[in-house]
């Protein structure tokens, strides 16, 4: 029978051209036809299966037209060669040669090519003889891999066939084993070892996709079974763990299909804009409390928890049987546990049943036998089939909390006992209260963590200050907590400061119930309870005064102390709150914070220990204090005096000793003018630059400078503005520089010069906005309500303006030409920048804000900075919580 031509060919269209324009046209039919089928079926292995089998004939048929080189033949690998292939995914091909091509072979092989992408295949592609095969996976793993999954496409049976069996002779599964293990290390690490990233990887990340194909590598490798059917029919894995694994597969297939066809593309990534569009494919909702997008990321944590599990197990189980070691190895411990292969083992497999207080007593069992390296293959699996015991009258058993409040006094392991408890699922069936954040995610701009791995990372934070080589990182922290009795207290309260998130209300006050109900069970005594109670409810407080009050203030200082009450509650809190801010992100830790953090520490306990200063007395020590450092200096007192004469008591009371003196140093010769000065300092560690300006006073200075260091990428940490007698303004500034810079020297110096030379020149160039800048992918996808509050500020006579909003470039410039549109007067600004959010404090005065339709107006043209159109129903609501 005679074949039908393509239209295109009767039209008069190059024979070959016409060919690809009508296959293309076919497998994009197919492909549409496929993809539809998959929204009534949602069956993942149905569709893999059919757009490869649409990819195979495809392939077969353009070889009709471009026919191989003699003798070669093609083969699908990787992926692909599984029998895989999802929407966006490259066609992994090989190309067999019975020998090196010649120029002939070569242009077969580039009009193959070449026709691919016309058609839309986009080819993965690699030309090898068999000897070239066996070189390349010799020497790289990941090419070993790909071709231990080889599909026959075309061409060569024989030549296919004598491929698969040097593979399979070159092929030592306990090498194989040991680079794979070492692979997978290496990929967990460049996704920092963690399944609970805000903007997981779905094949790549620990928990992915790729982790259970590594076990099925390792499984064809050791002669156990090339699909999961057929692992299953081995002793690997039981019933219960195919099922959970499989439904877990499944998942992971459907989500990463559902991310290629919402990207149109390859996308791997569960990005921050496609989870709300995969929320909605779906068919999440928002919550009163929860949006749809963070219901459906927990669902993905719980599936990347139990492909970590199965991972664990059986690369244990694996390993066990790849490198057999003699059975009498044996040490006993106790009737219940003994080590083997440097492994924790059970006795009797079925302990966690008969005994299911050792479901709690294994990890206290590790903590204290440091030679151990971990837990047996079977431990983990009798664990994993046993965590139902744990159960109310599990949870009431005086043993059982008993054992609880052993493993946080321990020396040692608390942190790995604590993630290994959460992994195997003991700790959220332990506490009901964790379960429920146990991959809550956190969409406050900051937080780079879900709530329980945060929570995790806090107590590492404090258990670091216990350890010797890392005091010189925290000075003060390791010093407070070697002298706080029971601070083993505190991993109880990190365990609870967060645990009501995502609740609804104030997260500390539930949390404080929290942590108050579990002292009363476990039997602690009374100032412990109030202890923790106390610090679950103010584990935010010493961080907001910090960065948001003056603490210039003794008022500030003493309010504080009344709160805090004792010295130990002020150690305890100052602990826990440098470890919930460096576990937030590394983002939000910086130097300078540090510092406001320990100068509140030191001001509060004075206060504590009955110090009671007036602003006089202060004022007395401090003009004492930098005085002393001026004469060390080599300057007289009378240049010094001359100086300080211009300043008024607002100027001392709100900048320390040392900062005075070096203020005083670079002034005293030249503050009656005539041009501007510039001077730059390290301050800390080398992670902040302190800046003076001195300068003629003028409405718009302030905006000036921000956007000179706007357009620096300079972020404004602390700004504190003051006028002299004869109306220059004096400056400082705490920066931090742009991410990745060091060089603060550098920076210091450019500084001196650049801004010294804006600030003489009063042409409208030196004050151009900067560039708009849409923000981070984050703050785009789960953006905040920017929120102002205008009140009077508690001395009087100013005004205290609060300003919450996702941070951008010239934010500070866009609110520094509100001041100056109406005649407001910037006094002090606190910048307190968490992540991709920002929550600022300005005092101000003037005559703007004297009048309530004025304040209205300032107030509108405020949110209207900040990016809102500043409707009247949007202004003033309170800021919200945060660290």
């Amino acid at each position: 029978m005679q074949q039908k031509r393509p239209a295109a060919v009767a039209a008069g269209q190059d024979p070959v051209q016409a060919t690809l324009s009508d296959l293309r046209a076919r497998m994009q039919a197919r492909r549409s036809e496929a993809i539809q089928a998959w929204r009534v079926h949602l069956r993942p292995d149905t569709l893999l299966a059919a757009l490869r089998r649409i990819a195979d004939g495809t392939l077969r048929s353009l070889l009709k037209t471009l026919p191989l080189p003699a003798g070669a033949c093609v083969a699908a690998v990787g992926g692909y060669g599984r029998g895989e292939l999802y929407p966006g995914s490259d066609l992994d091909i090989l190309i067999l040669l019975e020998h090196a091509p010649d120029a002939g072979d070569r242009a077969r092989i580039e009009a193959l090519v070449a026709a691919l992408w016309d058609i839309g295949l986009e080819p993965g592609l690699s030309v090898r003889t068999l000897d070239q095969c066996r070189h390349e996976a010799a020497a790289d793993i990941t090419v070993q891999t790909s071709l231990l999954e080889a599909r026959w496409l075309a061409g060569g049976r024989a030549l296919f066939q004598r491929f698969r069996e040097q593979m399979r002779l070159d092929l030592d599964p306990q090498d194989f084993y040991l680079a794979k293990r070492t692979e997978m290390q290496q990929r967990h690490a460049r996704h920092q070892d963690t399944p609970y990233a805000l903007e997981p990887n779905c094949k790549e990340s620990p928990g992915g996709l790729r982790d259970l194909q590594v076990l099925l590598w390792l499984a064809r490798a050791a002669g156990l079974g090339t699909n999961w059917t057929a692992v299953a029919r081995t002793d690997l894995l039981t019933s219960a763990e195919f099922r959970a694994l499989r439904r877990a597969e499944l998942a992971f297939k459907r989500l990463r299909i559902e991310l290629h066809l919402l990207a149109g593309r390859r996308e791997d990534r569960l990005l921050f804009d496609l989870q709300l569009r995969l929320a909605q494919v779906y068919g999440f909702v928002d919550q009163p409390h929860r949006r749809a997008s963070e219901l459906l990321m927990q669902r993905y944590y719980w599936a990347a928890r139990v492909v970590c599990q199965v991972n664990r197990l059986l690369m244990l189980t694996l390993e066990e049987r790849l490198f057999p070691r003699p059975q009498d190895d044996s040490i006993a411990l106790d009737e219940d546990f003994c080590i083997r292969r440097r492994r924790l083992a059970l006795v009797h497999e079925d302990a966690f049943e008969r005994k299911p207080g050792l479901l709690l007593k294994v990890f206290l069992v590790t903590q204290q036998h440091p030679e151990l390296q971990g837990m047996a293959a079977g431990t983990l699996r009798a664990m994993w089939h046993a965590r139902h015991r744990i159960d109310r009258a599990f949870r009431d058993d005086p043993a059982n909390r008993g054992l609880f409040l052993e493993i946080l006094r321990q020396p040692r392991g608390i942190v790995h006992a604590l993630r290994d408890m959460t992994m195997w699922n003991i700790l959220p069936r332990y506490l009901p209260a964790f379960r429920r954040i146990v991959g809550q995610m956190q969409h406050d701009l900051f937080h780079a963590y879900t709530v329980d791995q945060h929570i995790l990372m806090v107590i590492r934070n404090l258990r670091r200050f216990t350890m010797p080589e890392h005091a010189q990182e925290y000075p003060l922290a390791s010093q407070l907590i070697a002298d706080l009795d029971e601070h083993w207290l505190l991993y109880v309260a990190a365990l609870f400061h967060d645990i009501a998130k995502g609740r609804g209300g104030d997260h500390s006050q539930l949390g404080a119930a929290e942590v108050r109900r579990f002292a009363r069970r476990h039997g602690l005594s009374r100032e412990a309870s109030d202890l923790l109670e106390f610090l679950v409810r103010e584990h935010l407080t010493l961080s907001q005064v910090a960065q948001k009050r003056d603490l210039s203030d003794p008022r500030v200082i003493h309010e504080f102390a009344a709160r805090v009450g004792s010295r130990r509650r002020l150690a305890a809190l100052y602990l826990l709150t440098v470890a919930d801010i460096r576990g937030t992100s590394p983002k939000v830790w910086n130097t300078w914070k540090g510092k406001l953090l320990e100068n509140l520490y030191h001001q509060t306990l004075a206060a504590l220990g009955g110090e009671q200063p007036d602003t006089r007395t202060i004022l007395a020590l401090r003009k004492e204090a930098a005085a002393a450092e001026v004469r060390r200096m080599g300057l007289r007192d009378d240049s010094r005096e001359a100086f300080w004469s211009q300043l008024d008591v607002a100027y001392f009371l709100r900048h320390d000793a040392n900062e005075i003196a070096w203020h005083t140093r670079h002034l005293y010769h030249c503050f009656q003018g005539p041009d501007p000065v510039v001077r730059a300092r390290v301050l800390g560690q080398g992670e902040a630059l302190q800046i003076m300006a001195y300068a003629p006073d003028r409405p718009d200075l302030f905006m000036d400078i921000c956007t000179y260091f706007d357009r620096h990428g300079l972020s404004i940490q602390d700004a504190r503005i003051h006028t002299t007698r004869q109306g220059w303004a004096l400056d400082s500034f705490i920066v931090l520089l742009p991410e990745h810079s060091r060089d603060h020297r550098s920076y210091a110096t450019l500084i001196e010069h650049e801004l010294r030379a804006a600030l003489a020149d009063s042409r409208a160039s030196a004050r151009e906005a900067p560039a708009p800048h849409q923000g981070s992918r984050r703050s785009r996808a789960f953006p905040i309500m920017p929120s102002v509050t205008l009140q009077p500020d508690e001395q009087g006579g100013n005004w205290r303006l609060s300003v919450t909003a996702a941070d951008r470039v010239g934010l500070l410039h866009d609110l520094a030409q509100v001041f100056a549109r109406h005649d407001v007067s910037l006094k002090m600004a606190k910048i307190m920048t968490l992540g991709d959010r920002v929550e600022d404090i300005f005092i101000l005065d003037g005559p703007g804000l004297e009048h309530p339709r004025s304040q209205m107006q300032f107030e509108r043209q405020v949110l209207e900075a900040l990016g809102v159109a500043a409707p009247s129903s949007l202004s003033f609501s309170s800021p919200p919580q945060s660290q």
